[in-house]
């Protein structure tokens, strides 16, 4: 049977982290498709039917599902459920909002954040903030499934040329609606698909201190900002910039951890980025236990130092 990718877009372009999934997805078998549900969604739909490996592309538009809901999308997913041995989707705020759902209703157990496929039944999820890795063998007939997007390449965008097939949407469950929305907007690379990332803790002292001294260092790389859940609970960032277990999942190809102690929980969102750089005052952090470079000292003197080699 097919293998069913749910694909993350805006309604019109693919997010990344679809990617990741369709690799997860080519480890289960040849035959995949993706399920673009939205609203007035045509453009992702042919952006989704590019992606090398894809065979085929479902097309659901309405406009209840413009707003992605939980229950009119998994209400979706059920309805095409029996022709799918795997339905995946990125373990993303969407991913983790519409599959439990998903699996709810068909009776079966999820698998969540898979971060490495061993056969069609048996999987490999972190457990314990990231610190084991559970082997997991299904019996379900039918698996439900959010991939870590950091643990797979990211399938091409392009060279693909699947066809696009619409289907009907289940009528409007009237369970929730869409309400509003409340869009940061920067001209700083998104957090996740950042490939280098600026994050600060605790130590940083104050929100003020972000904008003083790691926003230069973070413009001088190109880098996205990221945080510390305390740096968040503090108040001295918004929500959106939290790295971590309770946060967000990333894995760039350099990240600078300035006045981040290193909790566990920290540890969980960042420890598989390809290079990771330290500065803390306590030699004894837990961060240099996972950091290739380490600068013990003053951050308040050592990053302008930095912004101001980077000048020369």
């Amino acid at each position: 049977m097919a293998v069913l990718v749910v694909a993350e877009h805006d309604n019109k372009s693919i997010r990344k982290a679809t990617l990741n999934a369709v690799t997860a997805a080519q480890k289960l078998g040849p035959d995949i498709h993706v399920l673009v549900a939205g609203e007035q969604a045509g453009d992702a739909a042919k952006a989704a039917a590019q992606i090398a490996g894809v065979t085929k592309v479902l097309h659901a538009d309405a406009p209840h599902l413009g707003a992605f809901l939980a229950e009119n999308v998994a209400a979706l997913l059920v309805g095409l459920s029996k022709n799918y041995s795997h339905i995946l989707a990125p373990a993303t705020s969407n991913g983790k909002n519409v599959m439990p759902r998903v699996a709810a209703l068909l009776d079966v157990q999820q698998i969540s954040d898979v971060s490495a496929v061993e056969s069609a039944d048996t999987f490999v999820r972190p457990i314990y903030a990231g610190n084991a890795l559970a082997t997991v063998k299904s019996k379900d007939p039918i698996k439900v499934i959010t991939v870590r997007s950091t643990a797979f390449d990211a399938a091409a965008a392009t060279g693909g040329s699947a066809a696009v097939e619409q289907v009907a949407a289940p009528a409007d469950a009237g369970l929730s609606a869409f309400v509003s929305r409340e869009l940061s907007k920067s001209e700083r690379p998104e957090l996740t698909a950042a490939k280098i990332i600026v994050s600060g803790g605790r130590g940083m002292a104050s929100g003020e201190n972000f904008t003083k001294v790691l926003e230069p260092l973070a413009d001088k790389l190109g880098a996205a900002m990221g945080a510390s859940r305390a740096a968040v609970d503090a108040g001295f960032v918004p929500n959106d910039w939290q790295v971590g277990q309770t946060g967000k999942i990333v894995a760039p190809d350099l990240y600078i951890a300035v006045g981040i102690s290193g909790a566990i929980q920290h540890l969980a969102g960042m420890k598989d980025s390809r290079v990771i750089v330290a500065i803390n005052k306590d030699e004894e952090a837990p961060i240099f236990q996972v950091a290739d470079y380490g600068i013990v000292g003053d951050l308040f003197q050592i990053v302008p130092t930095v912004v101001e080699e980077l000048k020369k």
